[in-house]
């Protein structure tokens, strides 16, 4: 029962962050903000024992993707806009969305049912075919390097796409920075021209 409560005042939680996420106007505190979320889930992920996936969660959303956002604000300009336009197709689609998923929610079976499929059928299966197929004697390492091959590698694409293209952003913005820097050297060096001659 306490666990229930816990769950209710955590999502309670991430439904008030996002509200001040949407109305706020400040970007710093709207990064700062998506940080408390995403160690909002983290906990979430710790009460339902996926301590793993929460790991991820509080390294990778609240900590590498804060820094980041930080960083590329000091790229911005100085003034923010503060009008938003929320289009409402786009608030219609959110709440279609949130219905189905929620609609969805109530036929998934309870949380640690024995007789759920995924129990009955599926983790057997792979506890009982881990090694004799794949000799691999870790049974998570085969279902991620072998039956769940392709979503891995799809994962690992991902991954190393968003690394490819915050080094751009951040090589950009310095070469950018640098081109910058070179054409005032030679606006200065020819005004200095003109005016010596």
């Amino acid at each position: 029962m306490v666990e229930f409560w816990v769950n209710v005042f955590l999502i309670s939680l991430l439904v008030v962050i996002t509200f001040y996420i949407i109305r706020l106007r400040s970007l710093i505190a709207v990064v700062a903000l998506s940080g408390a979320y995403s160690l909002t889930a983290a906990a979430i992920f710790v009460n339902l024992d996926a301590v793993d996936v929460a790991f991820t969660e509080a390294a990778v959303g609240s900590g590498i993707s804060t820094i980041l956002f930080l960083a590329a604000l000091r790229y911005l300009p100085l003034e923010e806009a503060h009008q938003t336009r929320y289009s409402g197709l786009s608030l219609s689609l959110c709440t279609i969305v949130a219905l189905m998923l929620i609609f969805a929610a109530f036929a998934l079976p309870d949380f640690g049912d024995p007789n759920a499929p995924a129990h009955i059928h599926v983790a057997p299966r792979y506890i009982e075919e881990s090694y004799p197929l794949f000799h691999i004697p870790n049974v998570v390492t085969n279902v991620l390097a072998s039956y769940r091959g392709f979503d891995t590698l799809g994962e690992v694409v991902v991954v190393f796409t968003a690394g490819i293209g915050v080094i751009i952003l951040l090589t950009g913005s310095t070469l950018s920075m640098r081109f910058e820097k070179t054409e005032n050297a030679l606006d200065q060096k020819s005004k200095t021209s003109k005016e010596e001659a």
